[in-house]
This record gives structure tokens, sequence and C-alpha cells, in this order.
């Protein structure tokens, strides 16, 4: 198969079809993808540390250096959080959770929303957060494909995660609609309510 086809695949799934609704759709906010997953605030604090050492031992040309080398990291950084946020897209729509990744390798993860079990929600300040999806099955996705969007530390059984998205509490409500509903619309019936009210309750215990 040739480059070019497994390119035009990957675009197919990563978009929503003609009998699906898009109920949201946005990419990771730059500033708090690079605070949150690439860490921008400890490495600025380390390098202040170095740099308030050199000037205490009197080391000028020291500081001096290490000051260079400090924005030359973080410019770095930055770079690699540009690169992370213009190759992604999230997108929600009224079957499943598309996630367009991949900064060196372009992926697309979907995930239908009758296998998401529980969504939790990381606020970060100024109306942006996180929302990592726990799915009542094996995804069969390692870490390290899913990195930046991973929920950090959860290496056995990966959490897909919606990074540093603005608005992120209206987007946690949207979700948990959306599954309740299709888990309503997949069963059916009496056993549909029920099955609604466990989902609901969970959802918004891990959403608060």
């Amino acid at each position: 198969m040739s480059v070019f086809r497994q390119t035009a695949q990957i675009k197919a799934l990563g978009q929503p079809q003609d009998d699906e609704q898009v109920l949201w759709e946005g990419k990771p906010d730059l500033a708090t993808l690079a605070r949150t997953a690439f860490h921008t605030r400890i490495v600025t604090v380390y390098f202040l540390g170095l740099i308030a050492i050199a000037l205490a031992l009197g080391s000028f040309g020291g500081a001096a250096i290490t000051a260079g080398a400090g924005l030359v990291t973080l410019g770095l950084i930055y770079g690699f959080a540009w690169l992370g946020t213009r190759t992604t897209t999230y997108i929600l729509t009224d079957r499943r959770l598309i996630l367009n990744i991949g900064m060196a390798i372009e992926k697309s993860v979907n995930i239908p929303l009758k296998m998401i079990g529980a969504a939790h929600l990381t606020d970060r300040g100024a109306g942006s957060g996180d929302i990592a999806v726990e799915l009542l099955k094996g995804n069969g996705l390692g870490y390290a494909i899913l990195w930046p969007h991973a929920r950090p530390f959860h290496l056995s059984k990966p959490q897909p995660m919606l990074r540093a998205i603005r608005g992120v509490r209206d987007v946690a409500a949207k979700l948990a609609a959306a599954t309740a509903l299709h888990e309503a619309i997949a069963l059916g019936g009496g056993e549909a309510a029920s099955a609604e009210a466990e989902r609901g309750d969970g959802m918004t215990g891990a959403l608060a």
C-alpha cells in the first residue's frame, strides 16, 4: 500500500461521516499545552535557580550563558508545543470521539461513545483544562503512541485525553450528554433508562 493511500485512509477515518452530527471540534490551547504537557514553568524555575547560583558565586558570564541556554530550551519547548497544537484536532460527534494527532506520524484515534465508561476533568485555570476518557474495554493503544494526548502516569491502561482545551467544562458536559444518549439508544426500553441513570451518575461524578 502506498504512503499516499495510507494517508488518505487516515484522513477519512479522522473525519465525521455524512450521517454524523458534529457536536464540538477544537484544538489544544498553546500556552496551556506548553505549561501542562511540556512543563515550561518547571524548566523556567530550573534555569532561574541556576542563574541565581551563578550570580551568587560571582560568575556573571556563567549566568549569561545559562540564561541564553534557558531561552533556547524554552524556545524549543514552545516550538514542540506549537507543533502539537497545529497537528492536533479533537472532534466530538453523536457517535464517537475522534483524536487526530501525531507530530511526526499522523494518527487518527476513533473512540465509539459506547466504549466510554467515565471521563475525568482536570481544570487548568482560565477556562482551560483536560478531559481523560476511561474506556470500558482495552483499546490496544500504547501510552507512547498517544502521548501527549494521554492521561499522565496511567501506563498499563492508557487513557486518551483531550489536552488543554478551552471551555473545558462545556465540552465535558457535551461529552457526558452524548455518551449517555448513545447508551440509551443502543440499549432501548427500561434497560436503557437504568443504564443511562448509572452512566449519568458516573460521568457527573467524574466531571465534577
